[in-house]
């Protein structure tokens, strides 16, 4: 039934993409719960370089290439100054592989690469300036073993085979590169990024705590939010994330998709809030609530706090009501969270990547 649901849901996504006109895309955001799937989750040598000129620059305005000889039979490409061409093939390359595995998730692996630059980007601090997504360093323990990090395993371990295949680009940089891929082949905004990210070691791990805790309430969250320098506004538009993706209860603890539709991006969090009853689900898992009328989606405290909270529930009602002002400032401040403490060279200009066919 859930393989089903997923090839559905893939064909509307398709049909969804014209290549002239985005109009098509925006009504399909528009229409409402499309589907659903209720199936759980299942669980050295010498080096020689040899210098071949941007004038062979390869594949029409990409970068120029150096070639490393590691002392084997096979040259090895690596990007020099890296051009927008070489990232859209980076971009390509993670577009193309998203539903790959039908078994998991709910077919696309977009949910989990959102959340994976989400999450290296979340623990910056502006008071230290330490932090956010130049580092990567949840390739490292224990950052990679934090509470809030939990699953996030799958999501690196993806972005592995793309890595080896464009050695140049820095962790830090693919994985918010994946984060935005992700978004706009779920038919999210068109999420603008630079480049200019690199990683570092162990040292630079940042403490845990600094990522948001969903049991928690609305104290907590301007506690975290603030600290990265974000307002009230910022935090009701970041949390429409949750549009996308689902809880598991072998990494948060909790359990279920947010909305019906958790590979594609749209309003329908806000409006699920705000239009359905919540009611605390029965269960010997974590507290968190259930629709009552199907309950098969889930919300949890972290949500209701922003509906609960009357300056944050000013932000879910224009959002609920408005999906083309929830795109407009999503896209604003993922972008900013996405480059929070990330010291650009002066210059670096920002890429809208087109999305796949």
């Amino acid at each position: 039934m859930a393989t089903a649901t997923r090839t559905f849901a893939r064909a509307l996504r398709t049909s969804a993409r014209p290549a002239v006109t985005a109009a098509p895309r925006a009504a399909f955001r528009q229409s409402g719960h499309r589907f659903y799937s209720s199936e759980p989750p299942k669980s050295s040598g010498s080096s020689s370089l040899l210098w071949l000129g941007a004038a062979v620059a390869i594949g029409g305005g990409a970068g120029a290439w150096l070639y490393t000889n590691n002392g084997s039979a096979s040259l090895t490409p690596k990007v020099v100054n890296p051009t927008f061409a070489d990232y859209q093939a980076v971009y390509n390359e993670i577009a193309s592989r998203l539903e790959e595995k039908d078994d998991y998730d709910d077919g696309s692996y977009g949910p989990v690469l959102v959340r994976l630059a989400w999450h290296a980007s979340g623990t910056f601090d502006k008071e230290t300036g330490t932090g956010g997504s130049n580092g990567a360093t949840m390739r490292f323990a224990p950052e990679s073993d934090h509470g809030a990090n939990a699953g996030l395993k799958a999501a690196r371990d993806f972005l592995e085979p793309v890595k080896a295949k464009f050695p140049w680009i820095s962790y830090s940089d693919l994985w918010i590169l994946a984060g935005v891929t992700a978004i706009q082949e779920m038919l999210g905004p068109e999420i603008p990024y630079r480049p200019g990210r690199s990683d570092r070691d162990v040292a630079a791990c940042t403490p845990d705590g600094r990522l948001p805790d969903a049991a928690q309430g609305q104290d907590h969250l301007r506690n975290i939010f603030y600290r990265m320098g974000f307002n009230d506004q910022e935090i009701v538009a970041l949390s429409g994330a949750h549009a996308l993706g689902r809880c598991h209860t072998d990494r948060s603890g909790f359990d279920g998709p947010w909305t019906f539709s958790p590979t594609v991006l749209t309003n329908d969090y806000y409006k699920l809030l705000l239009g359905e009853k919540w009611q605390w689900k029965k269960w010997d898992g974590p507290k968190q609530f259930e629709d009552k009328s199907t309950k098969s989606l889930m919300m949890l405290p972290a949500d209701m706090a922003i509906i609960n909270d009357k300056k944050f529930k000013v932000w879910v009602e224009k959002y609920a009501n408005d999906n083309d002002l929830f795109f407009k400032d999503f896209q604003s401040v993922i972008v900013k969270l996405f480059e929070l403490g990330v010291p650009f060279k002066e210059g670096t200009e920002k890429w809208v990547f087109k999305t796949s066919a």
